[in-house]
């Protein structure tokens, strides 16, 4: 198969959301993304509409940070509100185009969607009112009326986003989208958010030690906060936009890691599909997926190895011998897997055009005994005159 009819195939797969410039064609002069409003049309409606609200609230933060001088732990009040917002239009973007795509139990899908961007819409939106309010979204555990009322739902509609994201992984699991690679992207990377989301959903609460603690909020007012993200270390004072912890382990790094993996690899095999049209070891639907699955393997081990260093209470900026350890075993394993993949597609490139060598030259050399004996068969042909008078 050509590149030309594998970037189509992979154009059709994803939909034009995430297809190929042209009508969904890969040309000859190379790829490009776009998306238009009919490709948008057909994605998963609510989930869209979360996209949409989400923007929204990253361009009203985005205001905010620079025109509301009001601050939580020394960082803008609406740094949170950005950096979710942010987070839920790539994640919801995806899952509003992916979703349309699954096959089986296409209901439930629909339905698992609407919930996600129900409890999507809720969660952030109440993040986004805590923080115009000047006080804390998580681990709040004021007394107040909407406080309280507000923790019972937040911690509802993250069972929603887990549960939803898990559904999808099981259902990636039975069906197949596009080639292997895109296959295989989407379902390490639907897989890696579900234990993103495990991970900061679920284990920040055992594992921090920073224990019930008070601090002000924008006002100077007090607030008890219990648990963190932090390990060894309380939450504040971190890294710029991140906030992540300067001085000690910071769950939030494996779990944005985890949570965005799906981008990552689907854009791998958008760049592996678009340089398929002038590199022709690319070409092949094998190869493409074999350098796909090793992306998929050295980004795994990034996700396991910052977890563990966030569970040992070590700032991600600040990693031990062990550390250093694992992440140069990583590096060295994928550019081993990648050298392998691509030599590998580099012998069956020459075999194949061995095999086609002999073949021509097979042709080649039969043709003048083809025609002696066509020449022969004319000859001993009743009625031939040998074209004479």
């Amino acid at each position: 198969m050509h590149a030309a009819g594998e970037g189509d195939s992979l154009a059709r797969a994803l939909g034009g959301g995430l297809g190929m410039a042209d009508g969904g064609r890969m040309n000859r002069s190379g790829s490009r993304l776009s998306i238009s409003y009919a490709d948008v049309r057909s994605w998963h409606r609510p989930l869209t509409i979360m996209v949409a609200a989400m923007s929204a609230l990253v361009v009203v933060a985005s205001v905010g940070l620079f025109a509301d001088g009001r601050e939580l732990l020394q960082q803008s009040i609406w740094a949170k509100p950005l950096k979710f917002g942010a987070s839920f239009v790539m994640y919801g973007a995806t899952l509003a185009w992916l979703i349309p795509k699954l096959r089986r139990a296409r209901r439930t899908m629909w339905t698992a969607g609407t919930v996600f961007a129900v409890a999507g819409l809720i969660d952030v939106g109440f993040i986004a009112v805590q923080a115009a309010r000047g006080t804390f979204s998580h681990f709040n555990a004021g007394t107040d009326t909407f406080n309280q009322i507000g923790q019972r739902i937040f911690s509802t509609g993250v069972f929603g986003l887990f549960g939803t994201s898990l559904i999808v992984a099981v259902m990636l699991l039975f069906q197949r989208i596009g080639d292997a690679a895109l296959t295989w992207a989407l379902r390490a990377g639907i897989g890696l958010a579900v234990l993103g989301m495990a991970l900061a959903s679920f284990i920040t609460g055992w594992t921090s030690s920073a224990g019930p603690r008070t601090v002000e909020d924008a006002y100077g007012s007090p607030v008890p906060l219990v648990g963190g993200h932090g390990v060894g270390a309380p939450d504040g004072g971190g890294m710029p936009i991140t906030n992540w912890s300067t001085i000690g382990g910071d769950l939030r790094v494996p779990h944005f890691i985890g949570l965005h993996s799906i981008q990552v690899f689907v854009l791998t095999v958008l760049v592996l599909t678009a340089l398929a049209t002038r590199i022709g070891r690319l070409r092949h639907e094998r190869v493409r997926a074999r350098l796909t699955g090793v992306v998929i393997l050295g980004y795994g081990a990034l996700f396991t190895i910052t977890a563990w260093q966030a569970l040992r209470g070590q700032s991600l900026i600040h990693p031990d011998a062990a550390t250093w350890t694992a992440l140069a075993a990583t590096a060295v394993m994928t550019a081993v897997l990648a050298a392998l993949a691509v030599t590998a597609a580099h012998r069956n490139e020459s075999a194949r055009r061995n095999e086609s060598a002999r073949r021509a030259e097979a042709v080649s050399r039969s043709e003048p005994v083809r025609r002696r004996k066509a020449a022969h068969c004319d000859v001993n042909r009743p009625g031939f005159d040998g074209g004479g008078d």
